[in-house]
């Protein structure tokens, strides 16, 4: 496992552990279907609904804030995403819907962590 998969897990570690802060339920981590991946699929019990979360973490600003990187496309696809687990798990979910979250992880220093919610949702 290279130095960015690493750093990647890392990130997706500290969303995970934001979200159970939260009071939500994680379903799956590193979700994959013949469509994509999903970084984390939870519920989000305040809003009654099945979340697909994109995790990004950056060391720095350099390319922009983590979460810049994140096109419509992709919000898109990530959409796309819950709505086939939602059918694969049968169950009735009254709103899907994508999240993101940005970790800023500088060498050295502590993670400043940004929630988007709602960056595409039905």
């Amino acid at each position: 496992m290279n130095h960015k998969q690493t750093f990647g897990q890392l990130g997706e570690q500290r969303a995970a552990e934001h979200l159970l802060e939260c009071g939500w339920q994680i379903l799956e981590r590193n979700w994959r279907c013949r469509e994509g991946e999903a970084d984390i699929i939870a519920v989000d019990p305040d809003a009654q609904a099945l979340v697909v979360v994109e995790v990004k973490t950056r060391a720095g600003t350099g390319y922009g804030s983590p979460l810049e990187s994140i096109t419509y496309a992709k919000a898109r696809r990530l959409r796309q995403l819950a709505a086939i687990y939602a059918r694969q798990t049968k169950e009735y979910w009254p709103r899907l819907r994508v999240d993101a979250i940005g970790i800023l992880w500088p060498r050295g220093g502590g993670s400043e962590l940004v929630h988007a919610r709602g960056i595409e949702e039905r």
